[in-house]
């Protein structure tokens, strides 16, 4: 594999692992990112293996197409599209899929990309910025509420309502020269807080929730999870591997309790949580569904150990869940 990768994954052992590369199966990294997973499955897989990536980043793409390696393909796709990025490798059944969830490093570090609120630049944070609508167009014109339920549902943020309001009362105030950068906008939830609580949040910049809430919705992340696991689930031969390696609570508890469900476990409805669009939850199993027989046997969830949450920053918040398809599961 001919290619510099600029970081190692977290859980980058233990993820491969629990992912058990087969020499000859067909793989598929579904959040390629810059290829540091698919680096160690390609280092795994034999000569008559496969791993098809998919990324929705036009630049992870980039990098991707930079391999040289005939068992490797990349596709310009969201995970929610893996059912047709297999039909057109004409492909219909998988031994594994890895999903690393979130905002990429690469995407964190580039101001360009609008997701970090440390340093100066457009307010954009798509991860695709070929397709939907930015940060900025979203809230130039989503109405206070809209604002403040995004904030509350997607970024469980305290100070929703008096952030909200602010935003609109900029917004009329400068029209349309309001938040034209990520700073205008992480100062504007700064001062909300601190005014509400006195003092700047404890350990944590008072923007962060803001921002993962809006970035949760302006790339519909939830949605996207709740269909790549159905997708991939049924796509896996009997004992392939669904892996998912989660950063956020939201995130985790769709995988948690998606896995939960189909390995037979009760009380595994669905109906709280979160979605990028609705708001209002996904719908819970039907009656066949609940009584349909299990699909995936558990595997041990993994956790950073304190020498990785202490040498990288961003694993402290990691989960690592994965399930089995069993044999015989329709």
């Amino acid at each position: 594999m001919q290619a510099q990768f600029q970081h190692r994954p977290v859980l980058f052992e233990q993820t491969l692992s629990m992912l058990a590369v087969r020499a000859g199966g067909i793989y598929v990294d579904a959040t390629f990112g810059r290829g540091g997973h698919a680096q160690g499955v390609l280092d795994r897989l034999g000569p008559d293996g496969r791993l098809i990536a998919i990324d929705r980043d036009p630049q992870a793409v980039a990098a991707a197409r930079a391999i040289n390696d005939a068992r490797f393909s990349i596709d310009h796709a969201p995970f929610s599209e893996l059912d047709a990025v297999l039909q057109a490798h004409q492909v219909v059944a998988i031994d594994g899929v890895l999903l690393d969830l979130g905002v990429s490093s690469p995407q964190l570090d580039d101001p360009a990309r609008g997701f970090s609120f440390r340093h100066d630049g457009p307010l954009d944070m798509r991860m695709d910025p070929t397709r939907g609508v930015s940060a900025r167009e979203w809230l130039l014109t989503a109405d206070e509420a809209q604002i403040a339920d995004v904030l509350k549902v997607h970024g469980e943020e305290r100070a929703a309502r008096p952030i909200a309001r602010a935003i609109v009362a900029r917004r009329l105030e400068a029209g349309e020269h309001a938040f034209l950068g990520t700073a205008e906008l992480a100062a504007l939830v700064a001062g909300v807080v601190r005014r509400r609580t006195g003092s700047a949040a404890s350990g944590k910049d008072p923007a962060t929730r803001t921002f993962q809430a809006i970035r949760i919705l302006v790339n519909a992340e939830l949605d996207e999870v709740a269909a790549v696991l159905q997708i991939a689930t049924e796509r896996l031969k009997p004992g392939g591997r669904l892996v998912v390696i989660a950063f956020h609570s939201l995130e985790d508890r769709i995988v948690k309790r998606f896995l939960a469900q189909e390995s037979g476990r009760a009380g595994a409805s669905s109906g709280d949580l979160p979605t990028a669009s609705g708001l209002r939850g996904l719908p819970p199993p039907t009656d066949a569904q609940a009584l349909a027989p299990a699909r995936l046997r558990l595997l041990p969830r993994v956790l950073p150990d304190l020498a990785e949450a202490a040498a990288n920053p961003r694993a402290r918040s990691a989960v690592l869940r994965g399930a089995e398809r069993l044999q015989g599961a329709a």
